[in-house]
Formats: C-alpha cells, structure tokens, sequence
C-alpha cells in the first residue's frame, strides 16, 4: 500500500472512532419520558406561541411537583408568584381544570428555567438538584420568588 493510501485508511478509521465516542457520549443514559400536559388544552395564545414557550407551559401544567419547587429569578414575585409553576398556572380547580397566568408568554427568564427544568427532569436528575442548577444559574438576574 501506498503511503497515501495509509493515510486516507487512519483518517477513515479516527473518523468513524470518534463518531462512535460522540455517539456514544451525547446520550448519556437513558432519558425519562416527559409527562406534558396537552397542547391542545392550553389558551389560544399559549398554542400560538415558540415551541419552547408551549412546551414549557405544557411541562408546567402537568409538573406541579417539580416545578412548584422550583424558583423564578425574574422579580415575578413582586406580583404574588411563588414559584416558577406559578408563572404559568394561576389555580387548578377541583375537577383539574387549568387557569392558565400569561406571565410566562412574555419572559425568557422563566421559560429557560423551565426548559433547564426540563433538560434535567429527562436526564433523571431529582428537584433538589434541579433547584441547586436553577439558584447557581439564576441568581445572578435577582431575587427568588420562593419565600
């Protein structure tokens, strides 16, 4: 073989090996399954917005003991929220019936905390460690609205 062709063969081989060990390293175990709750029960104006937006109100809704533990930095708790569940959820009535707060549609800062919330639910992470990312990460943009 020629010296060219060595080459052209290693490169092949480095290539596909580290396919295989980025393959092999983005999935990082087995991911939980998401309970959300149906978009096609959110208000109109959730339905219409970004995906990660409706996504994370459909997390919310259906997570209220995950993300009714979890705290929202964006000063949303000068307006009576106390949690980052209540940046989309106003009360659930007796017959499970939502009453959805638009807070959330307009504010990246509670949407990204919900999606991290997310991210993490699925990579089997627990609230207590969802929390801890959540305050080391937001705490910078303000105060916890959790009492």
């Amino acid at each position: 073989m020629s010296r060219k062709s060595n080459k052209l063969i290693f490169s092949l081989a480095a290539t596909v090996f580290a396919l295989f060990l980025i393959s092999g390293c983005s999935r990082g175990g087995e991911r939980e399954e998401l309970k959300l709750y149906p978009a096609d029960q959110l208000p109109e104006e959730v339905q219409a917005a970004p995906q990660a937006v409706r996504e994370a109100y459909q997390f919310a809704a259906a997570n209220p003991d995950i993300i009714g533990h979890i705290p929202c930095y964006c000063g949303c708790r000068s307006i009576g929220h106390n949690s980052n569940y209540s940046c989309y959820v106003s009360s659930v009535d007796e017959a499970g019936n939502h009453t959805f707060d638009n807070h959330a549609l307009g504010c990246s800062i509670c949407v990204d905390i919900t999606q991290d919330a997310m991210r993490m639910t699925s990579e089997g992470s627990n609230v207590d460690e969802i929390k801890a990312f959540v305050d080391a990460t937001y705490s910078k943009y303000g105060l916890s609205n959790m009492p």
